[in-house]
């Protein structure tokens, strides 16, 4: 009788070298701005860099504000600022910079970094389901076929989030810089958050804000 276990184990073996470089290919992709405005008075010089940003985060649930504070406050840093966390801000917060203005001012902060995420999209995934036909085996008057179906996971919805970032001077009240980022549907938030959250304070400093 022929053994089926080399089957067995080539139509594992392609399985997981597809699953494989599905993930790599997702862990090489880089995040970037869907679209930036800058003020066009703005001349460089990076004038946020070494300064104090109330950081503001917009969302309906509180942990996603929490989140988005957290890993914004983390890329304010990274780029030479000095994040101020801003006092909690209510689940339909307007998103207008102006209300933020005079606790960026308490805080002696230079500017004030809104972030308000939401809900941008949503995709249904299917789970992978995993299938082998074994032929008819021979000998001992035994015959016919074997049909092995095994699910794995079942459908489920994942979201997507977008970010709007601004950045708003206290003094003048004038909006400096504003740019929109979104993240592919996916179940891990906090990735997509921290995702976000860099793509935000990257833009801005590429725009030369830091």
């Amino acid at each position: 009788m022929t053994s089926t276990r080399p089957r067995f184990e080539s139509v594992i073996t392609v399985i997981t070298i597809g699953l494989g470089g599905t993930l790599l290919l997702a862990g090489c992709a880089t995040k970037t701005l869907d679209a930036q405005w800058s003020d066009p008075q703005l001349t460089g010089g990076n004038p946020l860099r070494g300064a104090r940003l109330l950081v503001v985060c917009e969302a309906q649930d509180l942990v996603l504000r929490r989140i988005c504070q957290d890993q914004v406050g983390a890329q304010v840093m990274a780029a030479g600022a000095t994040p101020v966390a801003a006092p909690d801000v209510a689940a339909d917060a307007s998103g207008s910079p102006a209300q933020y203005l005079a606790a960026a001012k308490a805080a002696s902060a230079k500017a004030v970094l809104l972030t308000a995420v939401a809900a941008d999209s949503s995709v249904a995934k299917s789970g992978l389901t995993v299938g082998f036909g074994l032929g008819g085996f021979g000998g001992g008057g035994f015959g016919g076929g074997v049909g092995v179906s095994a699910p794995v996971g079942g459908t489920k919805v994942a979201t997507g989030y977008a970010a709007n970032g601004s950045i708003t001077d206290v003094a003048s009240g004038r909006l400096m810089w504003t740019a929109k980022a979104t993240a592919a549907p996916s179940d891990d938030l906090n990735s997509q958050i921290a995702e976000l959250a860099k793509a935000v304070v990257t833009g801005a400093g590429k725009a030369g804000l830091f």
